[in-house]
């Protein structure tokens, strides 16, 4: 149990940051079109729209996370940001924890540098928190700043992770948020209509620029047929436009690493393409593509970041456990998508050993940013302390209580 003293000081923090959340809730409110048009540069228009709603939703509900899960005052955290829906994630991993974090330093990913730099400039203007960004390189970010933290919040790719882990010491509370296959599954009792609909929404959110985004679909062979035809007359309809166009389905690839990778990828396993497969590599348009392959075909599974459909036929369950127990998913348990009309309680029950699930909706539904999320593979999220790895879901005011609340 926590001491009381840390819960009053920490009580007392909150309520000195308290209006300075408020004041930015206000301003995001009344600035929309200034936050959009930063978004926009990355993002589609709908999204921009969505992360800016559920920005507002986390914030106002944040002070209630805090006190409810009482995390110890901490003095300092470096945090590592992620180069997509920099909104939401200057609420979650900057905002939400300056309730209880004396300073707080951060470095945008470079691929979205000059973007975040005017976000924080417009946000900083208005909350006026000891909230630091530091343009440095990726090497002396982790000597000048991370290295010297309390807490270090990093979000990218394991390899990366794991070279700034061994970095630091045991004293030192390291959070990792990565990466997920977030396999998208449809029972034989699954309604094909919705699901095609919900996975359109998943996949295609920011054009596919998303690390929810289900990276395998997997579907119950009696019923294939009939969803890969209403699949594909939704792709179909899918409109291209730029980011500014309210009405554009999808948009420009923003990260070119993603047109080189899914290009080989679709080179190399052109014979399952079903529709589309054409990169305008000019204009960074890669059009919505849908692959369909049994799951005996063993096609290389990836985390495209990109309008990738990638469906596989499956026969029985035990087939899809099989393949879901191999190393490379457990590695990347995070989520699932189960849709069935059945309930499939048996299904739910195994997938909900090593992911978060959502049920006949997209993990985008079920996402609350006051709350754990996650799964329980080490490739996608874990916090390492003193020596001890903890993967399960992570929300970082609960794993400073659990944790760094020990102390107390």
């Amino acid at each position: 149990m926590v001491n009381v003293n840390i819960l009053e000081r920490n009580s007392s923090l909150m309520e000195r940051r308290r209006s300075s959340i408020e004041k930015t809730i206000e301003f995001i409110k009344r600035n929309r079109s200034d936050i959009r048009d930063i978004l926009t540069e990355v993002s589609t228009y709908r999204t921009a729209e969505e992360e800016i709603d559920s920005s507002i939703k986390t914030l106002e509900k944040g002070y209630d996370e805090v006190r409810r899960n009482q995390p110890p005052d901490i003095d300092r955290m470096s945090v590592f940001m992620p180069s997509n829906v920099l909104l939401y994630s200057y609420v979650l991993y900057l905002l939400i924890p300056s309730y209880y974090t004396g300073e707080i330093e951060f470095r945008s990913s470079s691929m979205v540098s000059p973007q975040v730099k005017r976000l924080h400039d417009l946000l900083k203007k208005v909350h006026e928190l000891p909230i630091t960004l530091l343009e440095l390189s990726h090497r002396k970010y982790i000597r000048e700043s991370a290295m010297k933290s309390d807490v270090v919040v990093f979000t990218g790719t394991y390899q990366n992770a794991e070279n700034i882990k061994f970095q630091l010491s045991d004293d030192q509370l390291f959070i990792y948020f990565g990466q997920g296959v977030n396999p998208f599954i449809l029972t034989e009792s699954a309604y094909i209509e919705h699901s095609a609909e919900d996975l359109i929404a998943a996949r295609m959110f920011n054009s596919g620029q998303d690390c929810m985004g289900p990276d395998a679909i997997y579907v119950h062979r009696t019923i294939s047929e009939a969803f890969i035809h209403e699949l594909l007359a939704k792709v179909k309809q899918l409109k291209y436009g730029s980011n500014l166009d309210l009405t554009a389905d999808y948009g420009k690839i923003h990260y070119t690493s993603t047109l080189e990778s899914v290009g080989q990828y679709l080179n190399q396993h052109s014979a399952f393409i079903r529709h589309g497969g054409t990169i305008d590599y000019h204009q960074k348009v890669l059009q919505p593509t849908v692959l369909v392959s049994h799951i005996t075909d063993k096609l290389p599974i990836d985390e495209y970041f990109s309008p990738i459909f990638n469906v596989i036929i499956y026969d029985q369950d035990e087939q899809l456990k099989s393949t879901l127990q191999e190393g490379y998913f457990l590695e990347r348990a995070m989520g699932a998508s189960l849709y069935c009309g059945d309930g499939s309680d048996e299904l739910l029950s195994y997938l909900q050993k090593k992911h978060v699930v959502s049920v006949n909706q997209t993990l985008f539904e079920i996402e609350d940013g006051n709350s754990p999320f996650g799964g329980y593979g080490p490739m996608a999220n874990y916090a390492s302390y003193r020596g001890e790895l903890h993967i399960h879901p992570l929300l970082l005011s609960k794993v400073l209580h659990d944790l760094w609340g020990r102390e107390g």
